[in-house]
């Protein structure tokens, strides 16, 4: 019996010791998702804060003063120039046309009076039955009576322009906005409204940014290069406030002929189509602006990248499928992606997903994919 032990107890042994001599099965190598780098032309584009103002924005104000007394446009709407928007109480007005009317009649009836007595004066003088003295007097008699009348004649002109006043119409086509008075608000003398609405065009708007010096010479040397080039080249593009780009394309128009030395920065204006009226006067835009064209410009997905200690780094992919860590210098951003100046070249393979399974000297198994920008044109 104990030799029969002894020999199970040996079988068991060398059982062990079998099993554990196998040789481990090594891990595959992981599927690893990867792009390839091709050298391309790159705009950078830089984004400016912005407000959106009309083609022309024209404030309603009233030129005389009294209460208002009706209001002819619906608000928010457009309106047509020479419309009718406000009516203000022509009477005090028109009292004084009247006066004026009368002034003019009696100065008219003084230069008949003057006219008749020097028809009677002149053949008087020719027989010397008056004096010189005395046609003289009646002479300037007369001229004294048509200056008067043609004074009259200019208050009266004068008082119907003020007449005219009371009637505020519109001085363009364009959309007006909320009234600033009420009906039978006292209007025209501070602190009651002097503006009293604002009519703007807007079938195509202007948009002000400013640029720092650093950014505006790097602007201006792109346009002065591109000076002899279509002028497509060179477009603005309109950022909206929930992150859509506007439609239409803009140009500069005008840079102002100064830099403000209090903030560092110039006044850029520049003009775009706006033929829905989508856009309105006041918004607050992006105005996304080519500073920097760049030939056979190297460019990653920022995805790819990694920074430890102020230095970037990909992990590139040989042809013996081996992985390697390597720094790369970035010289600035686009869309979605990093200008690399140095560190890869065209026609390397970057590792876009799974940048923390892989380590420097493993090998994959590399998955070629394309990369799709999320960046909004």
């Amino acid at each position: 019996m104990k030799y029969f032990l002894k020999l199970i107890f040996g079988l068991a042994l060398l059982t062990a010791c079998g099993e554990k001599s196998e040789t481990p099965t090594a891990a595959p190598s992981p599927e690893i998702k990867v792009v390839k780098i091709n050298s391309q032309k790159v705009q950078i584009e830089k984004d400016f804060v912005a407000q959106v103002y009309g083609k022309q924005d024209v404030p309603i104000r009233t030129r005389t003063e009294g209460y208002l007394e009706g209001i002819h446009f619906s608000e928010g709407k457009l309106v047509k120039k020479g419309e009718l928007l406000y009516t203000i109480d022509p009477d005090q007005l028109q009292e004084a046309v009247n006066a004026a009317n009368s002034q003019l009649a009696e100065a008219q009836v003084a230069l008949t009076q003057a006219e008749n007595d020097l028809a009677r004066y002149e053949p008087l003088a020719e027989i010397n039955a008056i004096s010189q003295k005395d046609l003289d007097a009646a002479i300037a008699k007369r001229d004294a009576a048509e200056a008067a009348v043609n004074a009259a004649k200019a208050n009266l002109n004068f008082q119907n322009i003020q007449l005219g006043y009371s009637k505020i119409k519109s001085p363009i086509d364009g959309l007006i906005g909320k009234t600033n008075a009420k009906v039978g608000e006292f209007v025209g003398r501070s602190p009651n409204p002097v503006i009293l609405n604002t009519v703007s065009l807007i079938d195509s708007i202007r948009v002000e940014f400013f640029l720092a010096e650093n950014d505006y010479l790097a602007l201006f040397r792109e346009y002065q290069e591109a000076r002899n080039q279509p002028k497509a080249d060179l477009p603005l593009h309109l950022v909206l406030s929930d992150g859509s780009v506007f439609d239409q394309e803009g140009y500069v128009d005008f840079i102002n002929r100064e830099i403000d030395t209090s903030t560092g920065t110039i006044l850029i204006q520049a003009s775009f189509p706006n033929p829905d009226r989508l856009i309105r006067p006041g918004q607050f835009a992006r105005v996304r602006a080519i500073i920097e064209e760049v030939e056979n410009g190297e460019i990653v997905p920022q995805r790819t990248v990694s920074e430890f200690q102020g230095r970037f780094f990909v992990f590139k992919v040989d042809n013996d499928n081996v992985v390697s860590r390597d720094e790369v210098v970035i010289t600035g951003k686009y869309r979605d992606y990093f200008l690399i100046e140095s560190g890869v070249q065209d026609g390397d393979r970057i590792v876009l997903e799974g940048l923390q399974q892989v380590r420097n000297g493993m090998t994959i198994v590399p998955e070629e994919v394309e990369f799709i920008s999320q960046f909004k044109d």
